[in-house]
């Protein structure tokens, strides 16, 4: 305990690192909010989770395409452009998207003006990691910031869908966009306001290639292992409000998907205090392991007040596994393409949740929500066996 606590009091005592991390979390709240915002949206305005599912899908691949090519400009000339340019396009692009049914676009438009929501997604989280390997480079505090922002990320995904579940549940059908919306727009002007900026420093000039941080196959396998355990997030994302809708409340699934959220805070406010023998490349597939236990378990749960400790415990595993890939990524990542490694692993992440979502989206309209949850199950475990491959090779 004492450790636990010597750890984050080290962290803390730095003003600078404090701000940071208090200002972090509303940046990060368009995490918890747009994809769901922009789900729930569309499932209302067209009648159909299939399509509204596909929809953020898309959002999510085109945001995975783009943030590698935006990575690399923040190594090259720093974050400031990137951040302004997409400061403005993506609140005009999700606005756009709020108005469609006013508008009268096609579902072919929505698709369009989706698509350019995600690839001007602001690289807030890329950068935040990015941030914290400069500015800490003892390895013990930087496995404590890291769980630290794994912490803050499930609190976007905890109050976020809270929100949305408020929004629902006393607002208009435009009310969980409208306030995705809202955070989009503030996210930008609180990176600038957090001065954590000014910790931004250029890597040396040295040989740089076409493939960038691709070339180490340690990434690659690391990539996939968490593209396949992302896939499972979005298995839930989608699963979640179905097994809401079929209950007989909607607001059950932004609620669990919160229970789920909350479970994934404390266990990575735990992991960031906590000191383990075993190397990272061991503690990988352990933990994804662990996680595709309790995702079985939803199976036969048709209680929503039954299934929320279930979630829990299932959320409980992810912000710790979320951390130690993080930490992967700094370890092999060289200094010329700090960012550009971090993005590849965001984009890992983001075509996850996408795909993960778009598969859900199809099998909860023929097996309903169980559909969901047993993609998610099966991906857990896909993403061990890839953690394993990358053990084998350290």
């Amino acid at each position: 305990m004492r450790s636990f606590r010597a750890r984050y009091a080290a962290l803390f005592a730095r003003a600078d690192v404090l701000r940071f991390a208090a200002l972090s979390l509303p940046m990060r709240m368009p995490i918890g909010t747009v994809g769901l915002g922009t789900l729930l949206h569309l499932r209302e305005l067209t009648g159909s989770i299939a399509f509204a599912g596909s929809i953020v899908g898309a959002q999510f691949v085109a945001m995975a395409a783009t943030s590698p090519i935006l990575g690399r400009i923040a190594d090259r000339r720093g974050p400031r452009g990137v951040l302004i340019a997409t400061g403005v396009v993506c609140p005009l692009a999700l606005a756009a998207l709020l108005a469609a049914g006013p508008l009268g676009l096609s579902r072919g438009a929505i698709l369009v003006v989706a698509l350019v929501v995600g690839a001007s997604a602001p690289p807030l989280t890329v950068l935040v990691r990015t941030l914290w390997r400069m500015r800490l480079p003892d390895p013990a505090l930087r496995q404590t910031a890291f769980a630290l922002d794994a912490v803050v990320l499930e609190l976007a995904y905890t109050i976020g869908p809270a929100l949305i579940a408020l929004a629902v549940a006393v607002g208009p059908p435009g009310a969980p966009l409208a306030l995705a919306l809202a955070f989009t727009v503030a996210a930008v002007p609180l990176m600038f306001a957090s001065g954590a900026l000014a910790w931004w420093t250029r890597s040396e000039p040295g040989e740089r290639h076409l493939l960038g941080p691709l070339r180490d196959t340690r990434l690659l396998v690391l990539f996939a292992a968490t593209f396949t355990l992302t896939m499972a997030f979005g298995g839930i994302e989608v699963g979640y409000p179905d097994f809401g809708r079929a209950s007989g409340a909607d607001a059950w699934g932004p609620a669990l998907i919160a229970v789920c959220s909350v479970g994934s805070a404390i266990g990575g406010l735990v992991y960031g205090g906590l000191h383990f023998r075993a190397s990272l490349a061991r503690q990988l597939p352990v933990v994804m392991a662990l996680m595709a236990i309790p995702f079985v378990a939803h199976l036969p749960v048709s209680n929503p007040w039954l299934l929320a400790p279930v979630a829990f415990v299932a959320g409980a595993m992810i912000a710790p596994a979320m951390t130690v890939v993080s930490l992967l990524v700094s370890e092999f990542s060289p200094p010329e393409y700090a960012t550009e490694a971090f993005t590849w692993s965001a984009t890992a992440i983001v075509t996850g949740l996408g795909v993960g979502m778009s598969i859900a989206g199809v099998l909860v309209e023929r097996h309903g929500p169980n559909g969901a949850f047993a993609l998610a199950a099966a991906s857990a475990f896909a993403a061990a066996c890839f953690a394993l491959a990358l053990r084998a090779r350290r």
